[in-house]
């Protein structure tokens, strides 16, 4: 079974700009279950566009057509609060207006997110959004910026100037045009929201594709572990390798993923705060594994940025809270030691310990 692809955008200069459709970062490749009572492997699976991506939900057993109703009409209300696009939601609220009161899942997501950026250094920074912008990564008016105005941006950017009272979940801002962007965070709370939301329906087997960052809630009908292929960062259907998991998400951040090309230089969108450039650390790909989605999330993108080195000096001291798998430059694999036996791969693989 093959899990959809997303739909991302590869542009080229202005001359020649398209958009082409790439296959899902991760994909489920497992075989459909034929065993098991006939009620728990009965799958019910549900197509959905929402967060600027393709997305399936899919749930097996007799409860499963309700849960996925319900996590459609989950998916598409955290679109609908948590989206910078849309007017109406409450992060474009809140850059509008310099601050403003969150409802619970914003006001969770803001405080995670401020202590991711503070546990990686600043490597996570939903501040980042002006730069952003800046770039043309969130309007697809793509453009170079100019260092000065980049060094401009930077003073609206800084994570510390974003203040969070956890009491009454209110957030502001301590410099004018300052704003915040949760995307980097919440396809990986949703993926979680869904898996709740699949407990809460009685439903043990289930999986959920955002966008191609996969989690899975138990294992397959029949019991075996589902087969999740992580994808090269080559424009065709090559993958790094295949990871087995059970209640766990697979959360990919790689700069393939969305990018444009001017004056023959190729520019991606994971900016590094530190600079306001596309992040240059050395790693092609980052994949994060945890039972949290969010986590998953957050730190695939922040370890990314900070480069071998220190993403793995950062796993050492999270070990118990997720594993990696690094692709960098050197057409090598890094897989910490926590799945390095349910990962194969055709790459030099060289797994990490914690030492």
């Amino acid at each position: 079974m093959i899990l959809g692809g997303c739909s991302t955008q590869k542009i080229t200069d202005s001359s020649s700009q398209k958009e082409e459709t790439q296959e899902a970062k991760n994909q489920d490749i497992s075989e459909k279950s034929t065993d098991g009572e006939a009620d728990e492997s009965q799958e019910a699976s549900k197509d959905v566009f929402a967060m600027d991506t393709y997305m399936t939900v899919t749930a097996y057993g007799s409860h499963g057509e309700e849960a996925v109703e319900k996590a459609v009409t989950e998916i598409e209300r955290l679109d609908g609060l948590l989206s910078t696009g849309e007017e109406s939601s409450e992060i474009a609220q809140v850059n509008a207006n310099g601050g403003g009161t969150l409802g619970k899942d914003a006001s969770y997501l803001v405080e995670r997110a401020l202590e991711f950026g503070e546990s990686t250094d600043g490597a996570f920074d939903i501040a980042i959004y002006p730069i952003m912008a800046e770039w043309g990564f969130t309007t697809g008016d793509f453009k170079v910026p100019s260092k000065e105005t980049l060094d401009s941006l930077l003073e609206k950017t800084k994570l510390s100037d974003v203040v969070f009272d956890k009491e009454t979940s209110t957030v502001s801002f301590k410099t004018d045009g300052m704003a915040i962007d949760l995307g980097g965070i919440a396809k990986g709370y949703t993926s979680t929201r869904i898996m709740d939301i699949y407990r809460e329906c009685g439903v043990k087997s289930g999986l959920v594709n955002l966008g191609g960052n996969v989690q899975a809630l138990g294992t397959k009908t029949d019991g075996s572990k589902w087969r999740v292929a992580i994808q090269g960062v080559d424009d065709d259907d090559s993958y790094l390798g295949v990871l087995s998991i059970s209640d766990k998400a697979v959360i990919t951040s790689g700069g393939y993923e969305r990018y444009f090309e001017q004056d023959g230089v190729t520019y991606h969108h994971i900016i590094d705060p530190t600079t306001g450039y596309p992040a240059d650390s050395g790693l092609l790909s980052v994949s994060i594994v945890s039972a949290d989605g969010t986590m998953c999330d957050a730190l695939s993108t922040s370890l990314f940025i900070m480069g071998k080195d220190k993403a793995i000096e950062y796993w050492r001291a999270h070990s118990d809270e997720f594993d990696m798998i690094l692709y960098d430059k050197e057409n090598k694999v890094y897989v910490s030691e926590g799945i390095a036996e349910d990962f194969t791969s055709d790459f030099d693989t060289e797994v990490v310990k914690k030492e």
